[in-house]
């Protein structure tokens, strides 16, 4: 299991390992996002599928990425931006996504919270630090078997994998993506037509899939003690019927 490479605004690392574990060698994202799935399993083949094209020059820097690189970028200095930094705009948009927590896009500058609070409360969640780009750096080598398609969905190769699809939410909350206008109702047809083990999320009150279960999704930092809830549907096997059914709280 790696660490996430950026936390991406409705990203899945924390609540992946309450999904269904994968069945197959090979897993795709066909809305990588920050592959919050696949980096719970980065060992196995994976193929990510990504539309927005800055969210996939990262990831195609980070599959070919010199280490060195990343370990010799500095800290975004004291008043400045991203654009102060070295190397080339997919790095810069990386430490973007560390200028805050959650973002969907790449930031400029670092939040007031990453501004001013204590790094140890911070951890590993936000700010473009040394031991981040030092974590970063040393997982790269293992990802270097992933393998990146930008484009639509629709350009997954079909084949029989474990497919995560984790696309914008349909409801408010997926409008902040830069691509989330999705015929949903198409989406269901084209998941379900999917050959082998099929995990597909969003929140409830979305509808474009027959929802089997739920899950607990994250506590987030500005309302503590709160619990977000996803659904999802899963086809995959007997072995893993042992999940619990929608709305029992998994």
């Amino acid at each position: 299991m790696l660490r996430p490479f950026w936390r991406y605004y409705g990203g899945k690392w924390s609540a992946a390992r309450r999904y269904p574990a994968p069945r197959f060698g090979l897993i795709i994202e066909p809305f990588a996002g920050a592959a919050g799935y696949a980096t719970n399993y980065a060992d196995r083949d994976v193929i990510l599928i990504e539309r927005d094209p800055r969210i996939a020059a990262i990831w195609r820097y980070l599959i070919g990425a010199d280490p060195d690189e990343i370990l010799s970028c500095p800290d975004i200095p004291d008043g400045g931006t991203v654009d102060d930094l070295p190397g080339p705009d997919a790095l810069r948009d990386l430490a973007g996504f560390w200028c805050g927590e959650g973002r969907q896009q790449p930031g400029k500058r670092p939040s007031q919270w990453v501004r001013t609070s204590d790094e140890r409360a911070r951890g590993d969640k936000a700010g473009w630090t040394r031991p981040v780009r030092e974590r970063i750096a040393s997982q790269i080598p293992r990802i270097r078997h992933w393998i990146l398609i930008e484009g639509s969905y629709e350009d997954a190769p079909d084949v029989r994998a474990t497919w995560f699809v984790d696309p914008p939410y349909q409801t408010s909350a997926g409008r902040v993506y830069r691509y989330s206008e999705i015929d949903y109702q198409q989406l269901g047809a084209w998941c379900r037509a999917r050959p082998g083990q099929i995990i597909a999320c969003d929140q409830p009150g979305a509808d474009w899939m027959p929802w089997t279960h739920s899950v607990s999704a994250y506590r987030a930092r500005n309302d503590i003690g709160r619990q977000t809830s996803e659904v999802y549907y899963h086809r995959g096997g007997a072995q893993l019927s042992l999940l619990s059914p929608l709305g029992a709280g998994q």
